[in-house]
């Protein structure tokens, strides 16, 4: 019997993620570094950094630099040049269909930790929760600010998109000329040509809504809960496109 393959080497951190840093926060001019008034108390009071301290200042669109903690009073000081990061190619999209309570939130966290570039928040014919009119507007604002919150903690350069509220019809326009696929249970698994896919709510996609995107993809053998099927597209997406697994015949990732 041939020995064991040795395991692969962990992928090698890039960007941000890379610089040995207490936080990262996100300012509008790398040149001034001035700290938003929620990130200073933040950096001061939560994580107590002191006086030296390093942290990761970006703007969000894949420029960022080493700097310094000085007070929570004072902007952050420059300890290294601006730095550019590409956008990850090409983007993985995941749409999803609010649930009830503090889920969506956290969904939006978790595709953000995993590197899912483009959230759209979806309506369906068997939605549960209707965001509409000022309730759609308040929940989105909401969600923006998880989102940024978790790519700072999980030292992102580029912020992920977020859109909302849409109809599958409005996601697949809004995508096109990349082909949506719908997360259907028994589907075949995606592969490196999907990138984006769009997961129903509790009860499923409703019969009329199946032929509205290009194609469906299945996430598994069982049947999951609306959000745990949405982190896992978002989770199968971006590892394929990171190189991290590769379809079965395709040999070791």
């Amino acid at each position: 019997m041939a020995p064991p393959s040795p395991p692969s080497a962990p992928a090698p951190l890039h960007g941000p993620a890379a610089l040995r840093a207490a936080a990262q926060v996100f300012v509008d001019d790398l040149d001034v570094l001035a700290l938003a008034p929620d990130d200073a108390r933040h950096l001061a009071r939560v994580l107590r950094l002191r006086a030296g301290e390093p942290v990761v200042a970006a703007d969000g669109a894949g420029a960022w630099r080493p700097a310094t903690f000085a007070a929570e009073d004072a902007p952050l000081g420059a300890a290294g040049p601006v730095r550019v990061q590409a956008r990850p190619d090409p983007p993985v999209v995941v749409g999803f269909v609010p649930v009830k309570g503090e889920r969506p939130e956290w969904v939006v966290q978790k595709l953000t930790e995993l590197g899912v570039d483009h959230i759209v928040v979806l309506r369906s014919a068997r939605s549960v929760v209707r965001w509409e009119g000022d309730r759609a507007r308040s929940a989105l604002r909401r969600l923006r600010r998880v989102a940024r919150e978790a790519a700072a903690q999980s030292r992102r350069a580029w912020l992920p998109r977020l859109d909302g509220v849409l109809d599958l019809a409005g996601m697949a326009a809004l995508l096109a000329p990349v082909p949506l696929a719908l997360a259907e249970p028994g589907a075949e698994p995606p592969g490196p040509a999907t990138t984006a896919v769009a997961v129903g709510p509790e009860g499923g996609w409703d019969p009329g809504e199946l032929g509205t995107a290009s194609g469906q993809v299945g996430l598994g053998g069982a049947i999951l809960r609306a959000e745990t099927a949405a982190l896992g597209a978002g989770m199968l997406l971006c590892a394929l496109r990171d190189g991290l697994v590769r379809p079965i015949g395709e040999g070791p990732a």
